[in-house]
């Protein structure tokens, strides 16, 4: 799948779920790795092969 088409199909949903979320002008390298551990953690927890931080 394209990036596109993956941004397109997370954008579908209603709501942000566990395993993906957008931020838009944010970075926060302090936390960056907290976000990864969590959206990981979260994606094995509902059976996705891979979390999102768009």
């Amino acid at each position: 799948m394209n990036i596109e088409k993956l941004v397109l199909a997370l954008c579908a949903y209603n709501d942000e779920q566990e395993w993906f979320e957008f931020k838009e002008n944010w970075f926060q390298p302090e936390v960056l790795g907290e976000y990864v551990s969590a959206l990981s953690n979260a994606a094995a927890f509902h059976h996705k092969a891979q979390a999102y931080f768009v």
